[in-house]
């Protein structure tokens, strides 16, 4: 390891260092620890000829790739801590970076998942949503159901399973009674998904004694299944020239939602997880497509 006296060190690094000060239990060990990997930052960047204002994510994963390749994964935590200390500074207090790079420092295990949830992309779903025709009663409920799907990031079961009683339509908002993880919630109704809803009880929806509001269009009257919805949605995907599942729309509400700031708790509740760890892995695509809009990375 290169090691250099903190006096060595730049004034930026040695402000971050009095910056991070604050308590008498961080003057010890874990300074020393910050010290050192401030300073071998700092060699990185001189042996590259890069200023700190000129910082990319792709120059801090080449870094941390470097200074991590002997260490366990506890210790390689820890470094990466370190690092979005540092970022976060240069960025909040100091305006160095005009991007915070912060949040996009991330270990391995985050970009290593198998099968991670695939999502739409805006332009996509400008696509999808202008492709709806409403001239037949298969349209307009499709329509209805594609509302739900995309705003409230609704499961197929969990859609097919709304009844007429679950909705109010003077409040806004939908009782989901029935879900994975047997916790029901009452979500609000976005504007376009009550009128899509109004318009298909009004202009497609059978007339029946069901209470189940989405229903077969052709008798019998029965609520419509699972994977009815699911097809249907795959069929106006298609439509739109669009290779995608229905399932593809609640990945792209749990993206918006943390697109929007929403915490992976937040992701959680309203999903419908039994755990977290089912919430996480949309981290995983949500870092990368923040990594694409910011840095012009492929994906």
């Amino acid at each position: 390891m290169n090691n250099i006296n903190e006096k060595n060190l730049p004034k930026v690094y040695l402000d971050y260092l009095e910056y991070s000060d604050l308590t008498p239990q961080s003057r010890n060990e874990q300074m020393k620890a910050v010290k050192r990997i401030l300073s071998r930052l700092h060699n990185y960047l001189e042996k590259m000829n890069l200023d700190l204002d000129k910082l990319t994510i792709d120059h801090i994963d080449a870094f941390l790739a470097e200074l991590n390749a002997h260490y366990a994964s506890s210790t390689q935590r820890l470094h990466r801590s370190f690092i979005r200390g540092f970022l976060s500074y240069l960025y909040q207090q100091r305006g160095i970076l005009k991007r915070n790079l912060a949040p996009l420092v991330v270990g391995p295990p985050l970009f290593a998942q198998s099968k991670p949830p695939c999502f739409l992309r805006p332009d996509e779903i400008k696509r999808l949503f202008e492709n709806v025709q409403l001239s037949t009663a298969w349209e307009i409920r499709t329509y209805a159901l594609l509302h739900l799907a995309y705003t409230l990031g609704l499961r197929p079961q969990e859609i097919c399973s709304i009844t007429l009683d679950d909705i109010n339509f003077t409040q806004k908002w939908l009782t989901l009674r029935y879900r994975k993880a047997n916790n029901p919630i009452t979500l609000p109704l976005s504007e376009p998904t009550i009128k899509a809803i109004v318009a298909y009880i009004i202009g497609a929806r059978p007339d029946s004694e069901q209470r189940y509001l989405f229903l077969n269009i052709k008798k019998p009257h029965k609520s419509i299944t699972a994977r009815k919805v699911s097809s249907d949605l795959g069929q106006l995907m298609k439509k739109a020239g669009i290779q995608a599942t229905a399932y593809w729309l609640r990945h792209t509400y749990a993206q918006n939602m943390l697109e929007n700031g929403a915490s992976i708790f937040e992701v959680k509740e309203m999903l419908g997880h039994n755990h977290v760890e089912s919430s996480k892995k949309y981290i995983h695509i949500h870092t990368k497509m923040m990594r694409e809009v910011l840095f012009y990375e492929e994906i």
